[in-house]
């Protein structure tokens, strides 16, 4: 996990509705901006141009370019945890985690900015000096580390197939996961991501997924 890649406006503030609404306005014309453009590239008088404010108004609410893109890290993050995994569901569960996977990557599917954000963000981050660098160092260590936990399960399971080294799985999984993105936004009506990843995934588990 509106409009395709658009973030999910935060409910507003009871005191204050109306800075409330115009704060996730400004998210949500950042995170189409720096899913675009990139970071660098998107300036905080055009980002104040597409959501109708003033650049003074824009900071307001957001002091720095760094604090805003903190704000539209931090709700992708949400939207992440709002489609990964279904209420009452057992984080514990290879199985589970590996379906919820799936069902991720066919929201993003259905909402491309979020991949665009994604795939633009993570590489202008690998440059030292970038401020979306630990962001993306952590997430990546997060995402290693769940999926070596899931992976884990499967292995005390027995539910990997006999052909499986597990000790390289996670990285292989997530560097698909990513590669299967950008393949998607350079041909869209080639590549079907979840449909890619459910069929590595079935060469990888030896038990259904669950729906």
């Amino acid at each position: 996990m509106t409009q395709p890649g658009a973030a999910t406006q935060p409910a507003p503030s009871r005191n204050y509705p109306k800075g409330e609404r115009r704060r996730a306005q400004i998210i949500e014309a950042a995170l189409t901006a720096f899913g675009q453009v990139g970071y660098r590239n998107a300036s905080m008088v055009q980002l104040a141009a597409a959501c109708g404010v003033s650049r003074a108004g824009l900071l307001h609410h957001f002091p720095t370019k760094e604090s805003l893109l903190e704000a539209v890290l931090e709700e992708r993050e949400l939207q992440d945890d709002q489609y990964f995994f279904r209420t009452g569901a057992d984080r514990t569960d290879g199985l589970e985690y590996f379906a919820s996977m799936v069902r991720l990557v066919a929201h993003n599917q259905a909402n491309p900015l979020i991949v665009s954000l994604f795939a633009v963000l993570s590489g202008e981050a690998t440059a030292a000096d970038h401020p979306a660098r630990p962001y993306f160092t952590a997430r990546y260590e997060r995402a290693r580390s769940q999926m070596s936990r899931a992976v884990d399960d499967l292995v005390r399971r027995d539910l990997l197939h006999p052909h499986v080294d597990p000790s390289g799985l996670t990285a292989s999984l997530i560097a698909l996961i990513d590669g299967l993105q950008v393949q998607w936004l350079l041909s869209p009506d080639t590549i079907d991501m979840p449909a890619h990843l459910q069929s590595m995934l079935r060469n990888v588990i030896s038990a259904e997924l669950p729906v």
